[in-house]
């Protein structure tokens, strides 16, 4: 079987929690809304792509315990392959406390990192790994790389989910083929003073297809050999932003394998997480094909699938 894409993480189960405005010292407040949801930048990508329609991989690593079952239990309800994930005896699986208030619609993470290790360069499957379209990827480890590197040399396009900045992202940029930044990686990685087209422009002839970065409520812009483009964000009751811009990613390259042009594509994508941020969590709002698709014609959302979601996802782990 030939993937669309595969993707390397490290998976994590978050709690997302709602509350109305987060509490001071020593105070307290009530929670709106809670739900047990898988969460990682890729992880949640590659539930996003899966959900609309792509064949999706995964590989990484999570412990032997209840959040590490609930995690491979979560991928293979979205069709995700995870036969290259690796399971740590006796370890544990990453977990986050994602809070989101009301008031700032910010959001604070409280994380536990799990003792599962993460994969290895001998635990890489290089049949595996080239068996795909896409290779998947949002860190600059040696692993990673090594990966990256595996993928493209068997003919691999390589997607990066720039969210966080480190001085080689510069230097990598020219193996990337599709580049998706944060607002955050954007004011760390470029000259401040020039237009966000110019800065766009520096990045593509660096040698990546595509370049994007998304702006949160500012939109998103990018250029690909179409040129320049800018995209508003669209205009929906938030409840939630955590998981947009793994979303985001995930909608993207769903768009960009099914056909989209990059400008669509980014339409596409913004109208996908756009919905997600309606409903608690990373991954209960993702909409499929067809709801966005409406979405973006007409403005308005179908619920019934992504409610019914949000209640599984509300009930706790063993119900997932």
């Amino acid at each position: 079987m030939k993937f669309d894409v595969i993707g390397l993480d490290s998976p994590c189960v978050d709690l997302a929690v709602n509350v109305r405005c987060f509490p001071k010292p020593n105070g307290a407040e009530r929670i709106q809304n809670l739900s047990w949801q898988g969460g990682g930048k890729v992880a949640s990508g590659m539930v996003a792509a899966a959900r609309l329609g792509l064949c999706c991989g995964i590989m990484g690593n999570v412990g032997d315990d209840k959040y590490g079952t609930f995690c491979l239990r979560d991928f293979q309800d979205h069709g995700i392959d995870t036969e290259q994930m690796c399971v740590r005896k006796n370890r544990t699986t990453n977990f986050d406390i994602v809070i989101s208030d009301e008031g700032s619609m910010g959001r604070s993470f409280v994380f536990y990192p799990g003792s599962a290790e993460c994969m290895t360069e001998e635990e890489l499957n290089i049949e595996y790994i080239s068996n795909s379209s896409y290779f998947y990827m949002a860190n600059l480890d040696s692993v990673t790389k090594k990966a990256a590197q595996m993928a493209k040399q068997k003919g691999s396009k390589i997607f990066m989910d720039a969210d966080s900045y480190t001085d080689e992202l510069l230097d990598a940029i020219s193996w990337i083929d599709i580049f998706i930044g944060s607002e955050f990686v954007y004011e760390k990685m470029l000259e401040v003073g020039k237009s966000v087209k110019e800065n766009c422009e520096y990045l593509y002839n660096k040698g990546p297809e595509i370049v994007i970065f998304t702006f949160g409520e500012k939109g998103c812009a990018g250029i690909s050999k179409e040129g320049f483009f800018e995209i508003p964000a669209f205009d929906v009751d938030v409840k939630d932003t955590v998981g947009a811009g793994d979303v985001f990613h995930g909608a993207f390259l769903a768009a960009i394998v099914k056909g989209l042009s990059p400008k669509d594509a980014a339409r596409f994508a913004s109208g996908v997480s756009a919905i997600k941020c309606t409903r608690i969590g990373g991954r209960a709002g993702i909409p499929n094909w067809e709801v966005t698709d409406n979405f973006l014609e007409t403005g308005e959302i179908d619920y019934r699938e992504i409610d019914e979601r949000v209640k599984k996802y509300g009930r706790g782990l063993e119900y997932v």
